[in-house]
């Protein structure tokens, strides 16, 4: 399979089906193997040109003569399942042309998987580059499966936590969980646009495919995991503003009904607080009793009139320890 070693960590695979693999890590895009390369395939010039100025990902589809695809650019990944920088990604850099795939600063982690007996016996049964190039972009996908994995714990110890206490940062959770969702998705487009490069480039040819099905197989997994995840995230978010709504609501309900149940307290105590002498009962030794007897029995009065207006419900209850919200 290893043609030739190249200093460092350069190697030239070939495989069965006629095609090589230029797997190449540098750190100075003008050194001598991509020159030697560049003589050989003129328009890795533009590639290497544009790895520079590449911000998240590109992607470019060429004919140079009218009927066979060139396809470069660059992937974001990440060999990490833990979101802790979503600014922080990995790239690959890889141009397609006829029987040659060239890579450039693959990770050491998908070097080793890629060298696997699984994913070799894979490589050999490719047909031409563009096949090996399907391997390889699944392989990248396989870290966002398990991205994911762990995305799908943590969303699931949301949504125990919302069902056992609906707590105040609960909602920071749920935005947190987005926003890994998020950062997931946006490194999942450019895959989806390297899938319509080579449908682009190659058209029918990728009918007979068996990596680039499975490539589509995966990708279609990933693109229903991440509406599946979407919804959750919707749903709780609905459900946290309806309970939420709901609190609201029953707060308002309750301080209303205390504030009707007490306005004859808060009236005899207007009243009987004004600075006049001769107030009602004020010398009186059973004075002070009888108000607060007149007060209990307009207050009960009011409550009791409310409830048989159905107007109270539940409101004034104590709940159980255990109630969901």
């Amino acid at each position: 399979m290893n043609e030739a070693s190249q200093a460092g960590l350069n190697q030239i695979l070939s495989f069965e089906g006629q095609w090589k693999w230029y797997d190449i890590f540098i750190e100075d895009l003008t050194c001598h193997e991509l020159r030697d390369l560049q003589e050989q395939f003129p328009l890795m010039e533009e590639w290497i040109r544009v790895i520079p100025k590449v911000g998240e990902n590109y992607m470019s589809v060429r004919f140079p003569d009218g009927v066979d695809a060139v396809i470069f650019g660059t992937l974001p990944y990440s060999v990490q399942d833990a979101v802790t920088d979503s600014s922080h990604v990995d790239r690959l850099h890889f141009f397609v042309q006829n029987d040659v795939l060239v890579t450039i600063n693959l990770d050491k982690n998908t070097r080793e998987i890629m060298g696997t007996k699984e994913r070799t016996a894979m490589l050999h049964q490719c047909q031409n580059a563009v096949d090996g190039m399907f391997v390889l972009a699944r392989t990248l996908l396989h870290y966002f499966h398990l991205g994911l994995d762990l995305f799908e714990a943590n969303l699931r110890e949301i949504e125990r936590a919302m069902e056992m206490d609906n707590q105040r940062n609960l909602m920071d959770k749920i935005l947190s969980s987005r926003f890994v969702l998020l950062y997931w998705s946006n490194m999942f487009t450019p895959f989806e646009e390297f899938l319509a490069a080579a449908k682009e480039g190659y058209l029918d040819k990728l009918n007979n495919s068996r990596p680039f099905m499975q490539l589509v197989y995966r990708m279609e997994r990933m693109d229903r995991a991440f509406r599946h995840y979407e919804d959750e995230i919707d749903t709780l978010i609905a459900i946290d503003d309806a309970v939420s709504a709901f609190r609201g609501n029953e707060i308002m309900k309750t301080l209303t009904i205390l504030t009707a149940i007490f306005t004859p307290a808060t009236v005899v105590g207007a009243i009987w607080g004004m600075n006049f002498d001769n107030l009602p009962a004020i010398k009186t030794p059973w004075g002070f009793i009888g108000v607060m007897l007149g007060t209990l029995l307009f207050s009960g009065g009011m409550y009791w009139w409310m409830h048989r207006k159905g107007w109270t419900g539940d409101l004034l209850r104590v709940k159980a320890k255990d109630s969901k919200i």
